[in-house]
Order: C-alpha cells, then sequence, then structure tokens
C-alpha cells in the first residue's frame, strides 16, 4: 500500500463562459490546461441571479463527456435531437457528447444560490465518434455512505463502502467522491492503481489531503499511489475527490471540440457549420 499525496497545487482562476456565467476555472487554465483524462473543471456559486442567469444557450461539442453536479440551484437542459431533463439540487448528468451535439444548459430561478461543478472527460479516439447519450441521474439515486465517525459521502461513481456510484460504462473507470469531513474526522480512502487524480476543496475553510492543508477553491494533484488520507481541521468541510485512468494520447482542442490530431478538429468544425451535429 502507498500514500497518495499533493504533488500540486493550483488555485481557480476567475472567467465567464456561456453566455456571460461567472465561475472559477480550476482545470483548463494556465496553471493546469489538463489532468489526463480531465480536460476541464469549473466551479460556479453565486447568489446574484446577474452571475448565472443567461445560462448556456445552444452550444456544440464533439470528442468528450461533460459531467454536470448540482449542488443548489435548477437548470434545465435541452438538445438538438428532442431530448431534455431538470438539473436539480444533488443531481449529477454524465453527458457523452461522442460525434457531435448541441445542447444548452439555461437557468429555472431569477434569484437565489446557484452551485455546482462542471467537468469534462475526455473519451479515447475509438469512442470519440460514439452515438451521444445522457446519464441523468436525480439526487436520491446517488449513494451516501458513512464509512468513519463524522465522514459522509456522496459516491456519485466508483465504489466505496459497499456502495456503487450511479454512473456506469464510462471507459475511463471514474470515481467521483463528494465528501463530507466534521472537524477533526479523518478518512482512509482506496483508490485504483495508475489513475490520475485531484482533491478540491470547495466548502469549509480547509481540509487535510495527503498529509498537507487545501484550503477553500485550491486543488491538489495527487501523486501515484492506491489510499489518500482526509482529515478535517477545525471546522467542518466538503472535498471533491476525483480520479481517472489516463489516455495518453495526443489531445487536439478548439473550444468545444476535442479530437487528436488537428484535422479531426478541422472536420469537426465542418460537421458543425454544414449541421451535420
Amino acid at each position: 500500500m502507498s500514500d497518495r499525496h499533493i504533488t500540486r497545487r493550483i488555485r481557480g482562476t476567475d472567467t465567464a463562459d456561456g453566455a456571460g456565467v461567472k465561475l472559477k476555472r480550476i482545470i483548463g487554465q494556465a496553471g493546469l490546461d489538463m489532468l489526463d483524462p480531465f480536460l476541464l473543471l469549473d466551479e460556479f456559486r453565486s447568489d446574484d441571479a446577474g452571475d448565472y442567469i443567461a445560462g448556456f444557450p445552444e452550444h456544440p461539442h464533439r470528442g468528450f463527456e461533460t459531467v454536470t453536479y448540482m449542488l443548489a440551484g435548477h437548470m434545465r437542459h435541452h438538445d438538438n435531437h428532442g431530448n431534455s431533463g431538470d438539473l436539480t439540487p444533488g443531481s449529477v448528468q454524465w453527458m457523452t457528447a461522442g460525434r457531435g451535439i448541441l445542447h444548452s444548459e439555461m437557468p429555472q430561478q431569477e434569484n437565489g444560490l446557484m452551485w455546482g461543478f462542471q467537468l469534462w472527460v475526455n473519451l479515447p479516439a475509438t469512442d470519440k465518434m460514439t452515438a451521444p447519450r445522457y446519464q441523468d441521474i436525480a439526487a436520491e439515486r446517488i449513494p451516501t455512505v458513512h464509512p468513519a465517525d463524522g465522514v459522509e459521502v456522496r459516491v456519485i461513481a466508483g465504489e466505496l463502502d459497499g456502495a456503487t456510484g450511479p454512473v456506469e460504462g464510462i471507459v475511463t473507470a471514474p470515481v467521483y467522491l463528494d465528501v463530507s469531513l466534521q472537524p477533526n474526522a479523518t478518512l482512509t480512502l482506496d483508490l485504483p492503481t495508475g489513475h490520475q487524480g485531484f482533491a478540491y476543496v470547495f466548502d469549509g475553510e480547509s481540509a487535510g489531503v495527503g498529509g498537507e492543508t487545501l484550503r477553500r477553491s485550491e486543488l491538489g494533484v495527487l501523486s501515484e499511489g492506491d489510499r489518500l488520507q482526509l482529515l478535517g481541521t477545525d471546522k467542518p468541510s466538503r472535498v471533491l475527490v476525483v480520479a481517472g485512468r489516463p489516455l495518453k494520447e495526443s489531445v487536439a482542442r478548439y473550444g468545444p471540440f476535442v479530437m487528436n490530431t488537428p484535422e479531426q478538429i478541422h472536420e469537426a468544425i465542418a460537421d458543425f457549420r454544414s449541421g451535420k451535429f
């Protein structure tokens, strides 16, 4: 058994996306362009409707997966194939864009807190042109476990303490955990050997991760290993722990298109412009 520790620390940068939604970009910025297989991690959090009300009008994706985890607020998604659904507190949507989709995510509220995450996960070359699909997961489908005193974990993907997350059939075999720590609580997590991983403190002032202290809005890139030690500090905190099998493939990116070569990017743009999505 070997413990994982923090190899890099990244703080989110303030930016805007969609039609002007204000958010904090953690992966996908100058300090951390990607963390194979993860391409982007955004946190959106505001109780000022002006920061989110314009939402994310229709836009394309090809070649990767988007994962939306809602903590507070209400958004509705819709795509050009007639699919639609609600993103409500505690719910998750794992969308496999595959060969191409046009979709929107629009707020269904005019006031109050809107809070959540969007994670982009790369697809291997063999799956980039697969048919699009959704896994829309209501809050009540996500198991909650208490693997140690003062610890509560929502298991979105992966396994913990006899519970299996509802996300299925993802080639990168992800682990996605929302860990709540009471003061001084301790937890040892098993993480698959070879998976690339990170921890991100999103509530409270700080948490202990791999023997070090991570502050709020700080991401720790994790070393190799097969277990991770988490420790509550003097106040309650929440930590995202995410890991996935790296693809180790070339990456060509252009906005909402992620392929393996520049030629494939040109093809994606041409297909989008000609209405093939």
